[in-house]
């Protein structure tokens, strides 16, 4: 192998953008490649590309843009494969064959890797669907012309923020045909579980913790020899302590008092939590008319483009706060749950986070103000790797409102009271917090593509 060789660091979505460039990664691969790092975004992360200055940066727009009327042609007829036998398909067929989300998944679902609707026009076969799995990573499928022709000039070893993206797989394709080192990082915990597909074919697999190797083993078909644990990065930044002075900056900022006690609010996508503005709602009254009610400060989701409606009467009451959303405030994430009260949400990453940073939580698990029948909140924590976290003991429950109230006032009350669970659980689903996750993942790197 060209230890010489250029690195082309793909950073696929802004989750992924953010674990690489907030939680030391992309740092140390600098230090390690200097000016062979080549960052390429895809569009949704595109935000992040002045933390290179503009300079070097790639994107995936102008990488698969089609010149010619020809290839636009391939394009079009790839695409129409894809819609019928890649992705979608393949991702809903995952789903089926071991029980990922089949209690969220319908036609038509917002979420289009819940959406069964997509699952193709040819029959449930598993011969069918290895075959459609084969199509879908071929190096023989059409791969953009400009893309191609750069690849076979720089001939870079090319690394995933994140695997599993669609748009990553042509970069797989193309790096397959040329014979380019691959290495690919598996963005979540729960990402091997009713994401999608994972391509076999990659020489390397970087995630968090053994659970997710595993799951790689039993459910995408890769070898365990190639997929490294690390640790999870994020962890890395939560474990630097910052000085109570900064949250209280913080705090102050969002017109709070520091001195009072902080709720921290945490929000879900508008798909994943349709009534969650009735929930917001409900809480805020609640806030306002009960004597010595701690202040609430919501987050909403990095990806909620509703939220100023959705949380609309936080954003005018004495005593609540909102923050914009952002992929770019971790250090203002970590400071909050370093020493905020309480948190409350209802599932994802951001559970976790708080039980990383030892604090106190309730896990919201209905659906303010929705018509009978429906249960969202419930289901959003029914996935393969929710389960364990769900059962832990960890946090406290809500399947009501008034479960919601007596939980923030029994985590006021008893801060510790669930803290050898909460130690538990952190060890079980991410494994060793030391501060040296990055490092690991650095090290994965460099062992598979050169120093």
């Amino acid at each position: 192998m060209n230890d010489g060789r250029p690195v082309w660091l793909v950073l696929a979505d802004p989750l992924s953008a953010r674990s690489f460039l907030d939680c030391g990664i992309t740092e140390l691969l600098v230090e390690q490649y200097g000016s062979r790092l080549q960052p390429v975004f895809f569009d949704e992360a595109a935000a992040w590309a002045s933390r290179f200055n503009g300079s070097g940066v790639l994107f995936q727009r102008d990488l698969v843009r089609a010149a010619r009327l020809l290839e636009r042609a391939f394009i079009r007829g790839d695409r129409w494969l894809d819609e019928r036998i890649g992705y979608y398909p393949l991702a809903i067929r995952l789903n089926y064959r071991h029980g990922f989300h089949l209690e969220r998944m319908q036609p038509g679902h917002r979420n289009w890797l819940l959406d069964s609707s997509r699952v193709g026009p040819l029959p449930r076969w598993d011969a069918l669907e290895r075959a459609m799995r084969r199509w879908y990573f071929s190096p023989h499928r059409h791969v953009p012309q400009a893309l191609l022709e750069r690849l076979k000039a720089d001939r870079p070893a090319v690394v995933f923020s994140n695997v599993q993206m669609q748009a990553a797989v042509r970069y797989i394709v193309a790096a397959r045909r040329l014979d380019l080192p691959l290495v690919g990082y598996v963005a979540s915990w729960d990402h091997t579980v009713g994401k999608g597909v994972i391509s076999p074919h990659l020489d390397r697999y970087i995630v968090q913790n053994e659970v997710m190797r595993e799951d790689l083993v039993r459910y995408h078909d890769i070898d365990r020899a190639r997929v490294i644990v690390t640790g999870w990065p994020q962890t890395d930044v939560f474990q630097e302590r910052r000085p109570r002075s900064a949250y209280e900056a913080v705090v102050r900022d969002y017109g709070l008092d520091p001195a009072r006690p902080v709720v921290l609010v945490m929000g879900n996508t508008p798909t994943n939590a349709p009534y969650e503005g009735r929930f917001v709602e409900r809480l805020v009254a609640w806030q306002e008319r009960t004597p010595g009610a701690p202040q609430l400060l919501f987050r909403p989701h990095p990806r909620d483009r509703q939220w100023r409606e959705r949380f609309a009467p936080a954003l005018t009451n004495d005593g609540t706060a909102v923050q914009e959303p952002s992929y770019t405030d971790l250090e203002t994430l970590a400071t909050l749950l370093q020493y905020g009260d309480c948190v409350v949400a209802n599932a994802g990453t951001i559970l976790l986070d708080a039980l990383v940073n030892d604090r106190p939580a309730v896990c919201v698990l209905y659906d303010e103000g929705a018509p009978a029948g429906e249960s969202w909140a419930l289901k959003n924590v029914v996935g393969e790797h929710y389960r364990e976290l769900v059962d832990s003991g960890a946090f406290l429950r809500a399947d009501r409102f008034e479960d919601v109230v007596a939980g923030i006032e029994r985590c006021l009350a008893e801060p510790d009271e669930l803290a050898d669970e909460r130690r538990r659980v952190v060890q079980a689903v991410v494994g060793d917090v030391d501060g040296r996750a990055a490092e690991r993942v650095v090290e994965a790197i460099v062992e598979t593509v050169g120093g």
